[in-house]
């Protein structure tokens, strides 16, 4: 019976073990090697002092060790947290300390910040995977040989259950704090196994992993394809910088199964040569968390006729919730300018559209998606704030109800029962694939000691949405656009910085006082053409 996350991954260790499980520019693992080296960083953890439940740290660019720690960290009962390998300081010190993180498992190539993090008041207490030297880093640190001391023919037996939590992904918080979102094995098992049916993963595909861990796109390779048996390729941060090398790493892996955010593929079709590759592997394209233009995706059904390409919808707090077969531009509607369907609901879920008073709507009235589904999270981690707000609950019997997540999605549902996405509820938005708070950015420069109030909103282009920052300066202070950009780096995830700043002196407002973040949006247009 396959209940736990980790059960996947041992089943398929059973059936192939001398499969790769993954592989990462010229090292590779196989399933029995995974399934080994997992269940001795499963008890090296517990010998570290890690208990049922505690939370783990995953501070690693992309490797294989990637793979490693999240099954290590599952069988040990423990919570694994990816952390952005590029965090700022202040980003990863808030995490650590609202996660109540023990252990991090990370590499020397950290050791920087690892070694400032020591210096500040946190409930870290050792890391895993990083070269002992004479130089004091103020924590317990290990290297990878102690943990290959451990056994490793079966992990630790540790009683529990689905509901259990598995992983907490952080996300944009409009306060400025990183929120953690809690999944449960059971709600990420549900997730792997309606993906591997939705999308038909089986052993013999090879899954491209181009988003980084803390992206909850990356469960789609880390999770559903170990629980396939499939083989999974972790693409070296270089190669998404080189869209020529990326289609030749496609080739020449013969990856079957492709998954990112639009902005990747687009750079693969503009700059990627597929006109010189052999793609004819590639049987899927999924891509997500941002609309895709039609001209682009014309442009890259013409080089792979023989791809299905699906769009994938589904806030991190469920995974997924719905997706839509585009159709061969033969099908279009050629005066059609619409942004392509985010498409049915996937089976095992439910949707429904509601109104600002929490009235459910009729079929092709413009509300909020809010979803029912197996994938959905249990909440955000010790936010009972945002958990109030979080959830719609509707009555079904006098003593029982149906429970479902308020996307913050406005969507509408077409005659053909697929939802059309219109665009978000409030402020945050999708860059590069990225969630981000608009409230956040907000708040991260108007601390700045030269600026009196901040603004920031999105500009659309071919390639994909960038931020703008539209700042009042205080009176008699002076300050560079460099320095603005500088100082914000410090403090924002890198997707997160602005492109631009625009210096104003009086912000347009609504009626009832607000920024008009339209308004800036459409002068930053105007000043563009």
């Amino acid at each position: 019976m396959r209940y736990l996350l980790h059960h996947g991954l041992d089943q398929a260790g059973q059936k192939f073990p001398d499969k790769d499980i993954v592989r990462f520019k010229n090292t590779s693992l196989t399933y029995s090697e995974m399934v080994e080296r997992s269940n001795q960083l499963a008890y090296f953890l517990i010998d570290q002092g890690i208990q049922k439940r505690d939370r783990v740290g995953v501070f690693l660019n992309k490797s294989i060790e990637t793979v490693v720690a999240i099954y290590g960290i599952m069988k040990a009962g423990a919570v694994y947290v990816p952390l952005d390998p590029r965090s700022p300081l202040s980003r990863l010190e808030k995490i650590i300390h609202d996660c109540s993180i023990k252990g991090i498992i990370s590499q020397n190539d950290k050791m920087t910040t690892l070694h400032d993090v020591s210096e500040l008041k946190t409930p870290l207490q050792f890391v895993i995977g990083v070269t002992i030297s004479d130089e004091p880093i103020g924590f317990r640190a290990y290297d990878w040989a102690a943990v290959e001391q451990m056994q490793g023919d079966k992990h630790p037996d540790i009683s529990m259950m689905e509901h259990d939590l598995a992983y907490i992904m952080y996300t944009s918080g409009s306060t400025g704090k990183p929120k953690g979102i809690m999944h449960t094995h059971y709600s990420g098992l549900s997730y792997v196994k309606m993906s591997a049916e939705t999308y038909n993963v089986t052993h013999q595909d090879v899954l491209s992993n181009h988003s980084p861990l803390h992206f909850d796109m990356s469960t789609f390779d880390y999770l559903t394809g170990p629980y396939c048996g499939a083989t999974t390729i972790i693409i070296p941060e270089a190669y998404t910088l080189f869209p020529i090398n990326l289609s030749k790493l496609i080739q020449d892996e013969r990856m079957t199964i492709w998954y990112s955010v639009p902005f990747a593929l687009i750079q693969l079709i503009t700059r990627g040569a597929l006109e010189e590759r052999d793609l004819s592997s590639l049987r899927w394209i999924l891509y997500g968390g941002e609309p895709f233009p039609r001209n682009h995706m014309r442009s890259l059904m013409n080089y792979l006729p023989d791809a299905r390409i699906s769009n994938v919808y589904g806030p991190a707090e469920v995974n997924q919730c719905t997706y839509y077969h585009v159709p061969s531009p033969d099908q279009w509607d050629e005066n059609d300018n619409s942004a392509i369907p985010i498409g049915n609901i996937w089976d095992n879920a439910e949707g429904l559209v509601i109104d600002d008073e929490d009235n459910i709507l009729a079929d092709g009235e413009v509300g909020e998606l809010v979803v029912r589904t197996p994938t959905m999270m249990c909440g955000y981690w010790e936010r009972p704030d945002l958990n109030e707000k979080a959830f719609f609950s509707q009555q079904i019997f006098s003593d029982y109800e149906n429970v479902y997540y308020r996307t913050g999605d406005l969507v509408q549902l077409r005659p053909d029962g697929m939802y059309d996405f219109l665009g978000r509820k409030d402020h945050q938005v999708k860059v590069r694939g990225y969630r981000v708070e608009l409230a956040e950015v907000d708040n991260v420069v108007a601390s700045h000691a030269a600026v009196e109030e901040g603004a920031s909103y999105t500009i659309k282009s071919d390639s994909g949405d960038s931020i703008q920052v539209a700042i009042i300066l205080s009176e008699g202070k002076t300050v560079s656009k460099e320095d603005i950009i500088a100082f914000m780096v410090e403090r924002l995830p890198d997707y997160a910085v602005p492109q631009d700043i625009v210096f104003l002196k009086t912000f347009p407002r609504t009626g009832t006082g607000k920024v008009d973040r339209r308004a800036l949006t459409a002068l930053a247009v105007d000043r563009s053409t």
